[in-house]
């Protein structure tokens, strides 16, 4: 794995109103690493993954993807980026196939390429025989199945997951972390944010734990437990140990009065 940066967030800064969404961040993240933001609500994950795609404008700092300041050249961002937002909006109107035909022109890709790719991912999320149906006719697992494909079918550098397994059944489910595995393997990078701890503990290289748009922890497992000085605990005591919001038995013990 190089440790040259995919992507690199220097001091960002963003403010909604009276709302500090980010507080002065700063991190790198390695090419073919596979990394993790945790932290509760509103603790600035998604506006996170969205100023890295160009889709939020820091107030402060800066963000450079693959070499590019987003700031200064975010469609080149977008382009070798592929990105699945915490709730897609699609075009119900479509057809899961349409949709797919027209993500892959967006991103120019070759026709013979873009129908061989859409129908190998179609098979393996078994979608095929639904993909001439319109899409305000899935269900939410088959809208996210078809929002992850159009994030992967033109094979980005890097992948923004954002809740990205939430709905899926659990065999498509492992497909997409298995082939995340493979796909940092060869050198994409992938940053998914996500509240499933059992799925960050197992998939990703890297944690950082998010806390009120500030940056609480970061590193590995190993790292994550010598700070939080839980050396045997895993990834769920971690968190609730470093945000202390460990203590929960007042609150159950409210809840059965």
């Amino acid at each position: 794995m190089s440790h040259e940066p995919t992507v690199k967030i220097v001091n960002i800064t963003k403010r909604y109103s009276d709302i500090v969404a980010l507080k002065g961040l700063s991190l790198d993240v390695r090419r073919g690493e596979i990394f993790g933001f945790l932290g509760p609500n509103a603790s600035g994950k998604s506006t996170t993954l969205k100023t890295i795609l160009g889709l939020v404008k820091p107030d402060f700092g800066y963000v450079n993807v693959l070499g590019i300041n987003v700031e200064d050249n975010p469609v080149e961002v977008k382009r070798r980026v592929g990105y699945v937002p915490e709730s897609p909006r699609i075009y119900e109107f479509l057809t899961g196939l349409e949709f797919l035909d027209l993500t892959g022109d967006i991103y120019g890709m070759n026709p013979a390429e873009k129908k061989k790719r859409i129908e190998e991912y179609l098979e393996a999320l078994e979608l095929e025989g639904r993909e001439g149906d319109m899409i305000s006719s899935y269900s939410q697992g088959m809208k996210q199945k078809i929002v992850i494909i159009s994030a992967l079918m033109h094979r980005p550098e890097l992948l923004l997951l954002d809740e990205p397994i939430s709905s899926l059944d659990p065999r498509s489910a492992r497909i997409i972390k298995d082939l995340l595995r493979e796909l940092a393997s060869d050198g994409v990078t992938t940053i998914i944010c996500t509240h499933v701890l059992e799925i960050a503990q197992a998939l990703c290289d890297r944690i950082a734990i998010m806390y009120e748009g500030g940056l609480l922890a970061l590193g590995t497992m190993e790292e994550l437990r010598e700070r939080a000085k839980m050396p045997e605990s895993d990834l769920e005591d971690i968190f609730l140990q470093l945000t202390g919001t460990g203590d929960i038995r007042p609150v159950i013990e409210a809840l059965l009065k």
